[in-house]
């Protein structure tokens, strides 16, 4: 038995120190090494798919790269206007509503408020104009837009 050596003469390091294992360390679960897997009688086997999820990579931030884009995301300041505007504006609004049974082509710019934060978006439409619903006072196009009137800021037309 010379150049081989047995487990029990084998020394392992340890941090600094040196450990020794014995014949009776190496041998401590011969008793049991051999018996069956114990399957338990009250908790069910769990299934693979589950196994494998326990696994899986764990997204803690699930919804902040649409949190990011979402802040990142630019809005702009509504722009207040003055008053000499606002009776251009009107003056053409009355125009408008007198010659509205022609259906003319119109092009309004007009504010959308955001819904997530705080600010919007200068959207322009056009179309031909269907009404002027005063009471709940919006512009109607005749492909069912609808401009609400205190958020326009630039309105233009053939007859105006």
């Amino acid at each position: 038995m010379t150049g081989i050596r047995r487990l029990a003469d084998t020394k392992h390091k340890k941090g600094d120190k040196m450990l020794k294992f014995s014949y009776e360390d190496r041998h401590k679960y011969d008793d049991i090494i051999n018996l069956p897997h114990h399957v338990s009688k009250t908790h069910p086997r769990m299934p693979i798919a589950d196994r494998a999820a326990q696994f899986a990579p764990f997204a803690a931030l699930t919804r902040h790269g649409e949190a990011v884009k979402e802040t990142s995301r630019l809005t702009e300041s509504r722009i207040e206007i003055d008053e000499s505007w606002k009776k251009v504006l009107d003056e053409k609004l009355q125009s408008l509503r007198k010659r509205c049974d022609e259906k003319p082509d119109v092009s309004a710019t007009y504010f959308v408020p955001d819904t997530k934060k705080q600010g919007g978006a200068y959207v322009t439409v056009s179309g031909s104009l269907k009404k002027i619903d005063a009471y709940r006072r919006v512009l109607v196009l005749t492909d069912k837009t609808e401009v609400p009137i205190d958020e326009i800021i630039e309105i233009d037309s053939t007859v105006c």
